[in-house]
């Protein structure tokens, strides 16, 4: 049996709590693909690491 990587996914509304943003921010920047998910049935699951990730990037400046 092959080894499964241990990852835990996250579902968007966790997502949107742990980054402090709206479930639809989160489904844009999945669909942007600045948000890499993996699609269970009709749910989106996002990597936690993932998260992680995006929270420690660098904020650009607008305007």
């Amino acid at each position: 049996m092959p080894e499964v990587p241990d990852v835990r996914f996250l579902t968007v509304a966790e997502v949107a709590e742990l980054m402090r943003v709206s479930k639809m921010t989160v489904y844009r920047m999945v669909h942007a693909g600045e948000l890499p998910a993996i699609r269970f049935g009709r749910s989106f699951r996002v990597p936690e690491s993932a998260v992680a990730e995006a929270l420690q990037r660098p904020i650009s400046d607008v305007g």
